[in-house]
């Protein structure tokens, strides 16, 4: 910092040098003028400067000073007071901004919140007509069109449910309501819902759960477990199988769901849970959205569950879910 201040104010430390020296040369060349008389006055004169420059430097750069150590962050509150018209100068370049850049993202955050809020409850509205089509399609006597119907079905309701999923994920954790799961229930009510899409492809389940129960939110193991069956279902070959296990190693329950389709690509493997993204291979579904495993991911994350992959192309793709150990929320819920 004093060298900050020494380099700002360098040009009027030279001309008080100047000055003393030139007071110096008149004495020396005007034989009128006592020299002694004026080595004394620039030895005071060059006293008085050093004690008013310690002086300023202190008061000028304390507001300095604050700002540098203080963190980089918006709140204004932090910010020094300012003691000259010049800092004021300053105060009000940083903290006019920053207010302003507060007011909109206030204003930002009220729109997203009715934005999200009209989307919520158009989705709920959705589903009401949506109920009704399942019935009707249900009541259709012609098979290979009800199996038609259903698959397109099927697509919007899991279309309308990655988008409810999707704005609920920021919120998750005042959503999560923790309690001991029953897997089997839980994965053949997943099943049950795929069962036309199924039977199109003539595709089959085998479900072995030895862990049967695990700590968790039954609500989002839901939504985890209907992306991965919906993926695997998806990307099987017709009359293929699809593998559901459950295990428990060392405390830890394990869960797979593993199929026999096409794979996916080694380079792919790595970025399939990232927002967005789809296969690179030829066989890219033009109709993926990238968001289910992106979702799935994300909602695994503060219900300590750790989704990996592993894949061999035109052999399969297995899933696994991997619980806590020691759920932290055995602690939350005091059981």
């Amino acid at each position: 910092m004093i060298r900050k201040f020494v380099m700002e104010r360098i040009s009027w430390l030279i001309l008080v040098v100047f000055l003393l020296l030139l007071s110096l040369l008149m004495a020396y060349l005007d034989p009128s003028l006592s020299l002694d008389s004026m080595f004394y006055y620039v030895f005071l004169s060059l006293v008085i400067s050093i004690l008013f420059v310690v002086h300023r430097y202190f008061k000028e750069t304390s507001f300095f000073k604050e700002l540098d150590t203080r963190d980089s962050t918006t709140d204004i509150t932090s910010l020094p007071e300012p003691n000259s018209p010049f800092e004021s100068f300053i105060y009000k370049q940083i903290t006019t901004p920053i207010e302003q850049l507060a007011k909109d993202v206030s204003t930002n955050q009220l729109l997203l919140e009715e934005e999200k809020d009209d989307l919520l409850a158009w989705i709920h509205e959705v589903k009401t007509p949506l109920t009704a089509l399942r019935l009707i399609i249900d009541r259709t006597e012609d098979q290979q069109l009800k199996s038609e119907l259903m698959y397109e079905w099927l697509r919007i309701y899991y279309l309308l449910d990655q988008q409810l999923h999707q704005k609920r994920i920021p919120f998750i954790e005042n959503d999560l309501f923790i309690e001991n799961v029953e897997l089997e229930s839980l994965l053949y009510s997943e099943i049950r819902t795929l069962r036309s899409w199924c039977l199109k492809k003539g595709i089959g389940f085998d479900v072995e759960l030895h862990s049967t129960h695990v700590l968790t939110d039954t609500k989002w193991l839901a939504f985890i477990l209907r992306q991965l069956l919906t993926n695997a279902v998806k990307y099987s070959e017709e009359g293929s199988e699809i593998t559901v296990q459950s295990t428990d190693q060392k405390g830890q329950t394990i869960l797979t769901v593993a199929d026999n389709g096409r794979g996916i690509d080694s380079r792919d493997v790595p970025r399939i849970f990232d927002k967005g993204f789809t296969s690179t291979g030829k066989n890219q579904d033009q109709h993926a959205t990238g968001m289910g495993l992106y979702l799935a991911k994300k909602a695994a994350i503060p219900l300590g569950i750790h989704i990996s992959v592993r894949s061999i192309i035109s052999s399969g793709t297995t899933f696994t879910l991997t619980f806590s150990k020691e759920n932290r929320f055995l602690e939350i819920q005091g059981v």
